[in-house]
């Protein structure tokens, strides 16, 4: 009998996940969207199910008969639907961006024999597998990740476009940062502490706070870590007169007698131009800075990532470097080769050497490759 499993959304994202897993898996799509769905189905020998799945009982029915769920949902129904699939015994990959704390699940899922991993992207994702791996090894210090996805062509006024769910985009812009600085844990405003980054193959670059470490301030004592979010210099004056304003408001207000929340309006003008056109070129860079004690010497690692849209496949690099962490992982889940139950951070996975070597192996394997130095300081 065939593995099979089964991927909740099918977005930009979703999408990528689906075709890679269908090349060694049953694969079974689910979305609203029957036109998306029709289109993948002329991709890949992939089963389609047009659904509803902001219904937990829907979600609860679909996973019944699957090995694995894959959660591709966007931010605002990720928690209830990582919920549902646990609480129907189904393990489960999830990359939605959440607000929730995902530890609440953790008795429920140790309790149904559950492992389901979280935060299964590039960032968080990679990021917490590249720390899990080193802080297993050595007394880390500081932490720093820097990451964004960018169009290639720059346009006014935003020079930027969503490779990713739009909502979970401005969720970034208001959801209050928390980092680590000297061991205590410190909240700031997204969008704060701007600094210009240079990358060789990019050029200049600004980096803001971003609420991005989440389940690294509950796993991890290290008296250092950030995360911070990559735009093309300028973007973050544009978000901040829109936040500031209100336009990013979920409270709804009056209007000649109707009331409306100033997000979904926001959001009807804006996503039409933030959305990437077909095959329009993208690129995914990352750098991630490990610094700390090893074999009694200070050490520092860095690991950059500069990943582009592949015209042959039409992936995006955004799809890529999110889907195909998530598909490495899922095929450790579905191999036998990680068993660990419960609510499991990428970071877990990353502490285990096979699963580290792995994970960078299968993507290689994909062309996405993590350029790693390292010096003595």
């Amino acid at each position: 009998m065939s593995t099979r499993v089964i991927v909740l959304g099918v977005g930009m994202v979703g999408r990528a996940i689906a075709l890679d897993l269908a090349q060694r898996y049953d694969v079974t799509a689910v979305d609203r969207d029957a036109h998306r769905l029709a289109q993948l189905a002329k991709e890949a020998p992939i089963q389609t199910v047009t659904a509803d799945l902001s219904h937990v009982e829907t979600v609860k029915k679909l996973v019944a008969d699957y090995d694995l769920v894959i959660g591709a949902m966007p931010g605002f129904l990720g928690f209830p639907t990582l919920k549902a699939v646990i609480e129907s015994a189904k393990d489960i990959v999830d990359i939605s961006f959440f607000a929730e704390d995902p530890f609440q699940l953790d008795a429920l899922a140790k309790d149904k024999n559950v492992t389901a991993v979280i935060d299964c992207g590039v960032a968080p994702g990679m990021g917490n597998i590249l720390l899990g791996y080193h802080n297993a090894r050595m007394q880390v210090e500081r932490y720093e990740c820097l990451v964004g996805g960018l169009p290639v062509r720059r346009s006014w006024p935003y020079q930027y476009k969503a490779p990713f769910s739009p909502l979970d985009v401005i969720e970034e812009y208001t959801r209050p940062a928390r980092l680590v600085i000297d061991g205590k844990l410190i909240t700031r405003e997204a969008l704060s502490d701007p600094e210009y980054i240079e990358f060789d193959e990019i050029g200049t670059l600004e980096a803001f706070n971003t609420d991005g470490l989440r389940t690294l301030l509950q796993t991890m004592r290290i008296p250092n870590m950030r995360e911070k979010t990559l735009r093309y210099p300028g973007h973050i004056e544009y978000i901040k007169v829109l936040r500031e304003t209100g336009f990013f408001s979920k409270e709804p207000i009056e209007i000649n007698g109707m009331k409306i929340r100033p997000l979904d309006v926001t959001a009807k003008l804006l996503f039409p131009k933030w959305r990437l056109e077909p095959d329009e070129p993208e690129f995914t860079i990352m750098r991630v800075t490990i610094e700390g004690i090893e074999n009694g010497k200070r050490k520092e690692y860095v690991y950059e990532l500069v990943d582009r849209f592949d015209p042959k496949t039409k992936i995006s690099s955004m799809a890529r470097t999110t889907g195909y962490t998530c598909t490495a992982v899922a095929t450790l889940i579905l191999e036998g080769i990680f068993t660990q139950k419960g609510i499991i951070p990428p970071e877990y996975i990353g502490a285990d050497e096979r699963c580290f070597q792995a994970v960078l192996e299968y993507q290689r394997e994909r062309n996405i490759r993590y350029k790693r130095s390292e010096r003595v300081l």
